[in-house]
């Protein structure tokens, strides 16, 4: 027996032994409470990035095609051109005649969809489970060709002006802050230009733009698959290599200079709006590099500033001044702070009262920016952990699969590696206060500040 122990007081062996199996059981819960996802990742010869990820809960699969195309690379002078495409992959492929695709899966009880933008274009559907190789050969099958003629082209072009109208120039705040921000806060014509499409760009896109650009960007080489619900690996490993193995890949162009030259003079900007009967204020910063760890404590001060009803600026502009009913904000407003690749801002916006200037919201924030810069402690630190884990399972665990998959996707297609997102929670755990105050100082700095104003013109009636 070890002397040291036999001369001590039995209570005091004892009450150390309860500190040490207390000790064991924390760190045994905490590694309880750290959710992991399942993740299989491979590559096929062509170059298909591939994220396999097991979940049977449920007896449905979610399947997502990301192709590394999206607003910011997509041609000068064809603005919109990227979103316009997106459209035409519902026009029918080598086995599928026009709108079969859709057909094909909402005869068979599922749902589906796609979007662009700012880095990727992606497509994805939810079906039950047995009918994940009719999805995976679906996908494949407009991979491999398109149904490209001047007829759909037309009839695209016309649904996508439409939507820009609907949704942008015949609406109150129409593009007021996703679209319009990035316009100005933005210096590089990548991340600067009207994504959505301005009508005369939309017009003369020509039938060789849209073959080139096919031929071009959706190649498997620079695509990600990701497949998340009830499956057996093998059987969907096998479906992947015959559908999509043969599909030859792409020579791709070099990647443009996207980078964003550092802001040293707040800009600000009004835009009249002839719908909006109530003046609007967004206000964005220039964010830290991806993965950096400023860019992990941008996303807690995020939490912090504007996420929640216990966050600073709805604090002190909807409870405190009453200047608005709400405040909305965030970390790319097109998706997340993960499903992106280039130069990003951090923005909020609310509408307020005509009787309020925007000096005095301006006052406000920068009392909060303020606040975060001189006196964040680990506790606030603490809660804005657990509000960002929240949001990390709700996004993961979100619309059937499609959460998971989109960060899978997103992972593999930017940083090769889907698994990361089984390291976020501890990448912002990793956060301290001081690095807090340093990119609350760096970032949130006023001469790194874009202030975007609508002046409301409609029509009193």
């Amino acid at each position: 027996m070890n002397k040291s122990i036999k001369n001590k007081p039995i209570t005091m062996i004892a009450m150390a032994l309860l500190i040490f199996l207390g000790s064991c059981d924390q760190k045994k819960e905490e590694a309880s409470n750290t959710f992991k996802v399942p993740v299989e990742y491979y590559k096929l010869k062509n170059g298909l990035k591939v994220a396999l990820s097991q979940d049977k809960t449920a007896p449905t699969v979610a399947v997502a095609v990301y192709y590394n195309i999206g607003f910011r690379i997509e041609p000068k002078n064809r603005t919109g051109f990227a979103h316009l495409f997106e459209h035409m992959m519902f026009q029918g492929s080598q086995n599928l005649g026009k709108m079969e695709f859709i057909k094909l899966v909402q005869q068979n009880g599922g749902i589906l969809n796609g979007s662009t933008r700012f880095d990727f274009t992606n497509y994805f559907e939810v079906m039950p489970a047995h009918k994940l190789e009719t999805a995976i050969w679906a996908e494949a099958d407009r991979m491999k060709g398109l149904a490209i003629t001047q007829e759909n082209l037309t009839n695209q072009q016309g649904v996508v002006k439409n939507e820009v109208k609907v949704n942008v120039l015949n609406q109150p705040y129409g593009g007021f802050p996703w679209l319009d921000m990035p316009q100005y806060a933005n210096e590089n014509w990548h991340n600067a230009h009207n994504f959505y499409g301005d009508l005369k760009d939309l017009d003369s896109a020509k039938l060789e733009d849209v073959d080139n650009f096919f031929n071009t960007f959706y190649a498997p080489n620079n695509a990600s698959l990701a497949i998340v619900g009830d499956f057996e690996i093998a059987e969907a490993k096998q479906w992947v290599e015959k559908y999509f193995g043969e599909i030859p890949a792409s020579q791709l162009p070099p990647k443009p200079d996207i980078s964003e030259p550092r802001q040293e003079k707040e800009k600000r900007f009004t835009k009249e709006d002839k719908l909006a009967n109530k003046p609007a204020i967004a206000f964005a910063y220039k964010m830290p590099e991806r993965n950096s760890p400023e860019y992990f404590a941008m996303g807690l001060i995020d939490q912090m500033l504007v996420q929640g009803e216990d966050s600073k600026l709805y604090l002190a502009l909807v409870q405190g001044k009453g200047y608005t009913g709400g405040i909305s904000g965030g970390i790319n407003y097109l998706g997340n702070m993960f499903n992106y690749s280039g130069p990003m801002i951090w923005m909020a916006d609310l509408i307020y009262d005509a009787n309020v200037s925007p000096d005095s919201i301006l006052f406000e924030v920068n009392k909060a920016v303020g606040d975060i810069q001189k006196n964040v402690t680990q506790e606030d630190i603490d809660l804005a952990v657990v509000k960002m884990r929240s949001k990390l399972y709700d996004d993961l665990g979100g619309f059937f699969g499609i959460g998971r998959a989109d960060m899978l996707a997103s992972f593999a297609l930017f940083d090769d590696d889907p698994s990361r997102l089984n390291t976020l929670e501890d990448e912002f755990k990793k956060v301290t206060p001081e690095l807090i105050k340093k990119t609350a100082t760096e970032y949130l700095r006023a001469t790194n500040r874009t202030i975007l104003i609508i002046d409301p013109k409609a029509e009193v009636k």
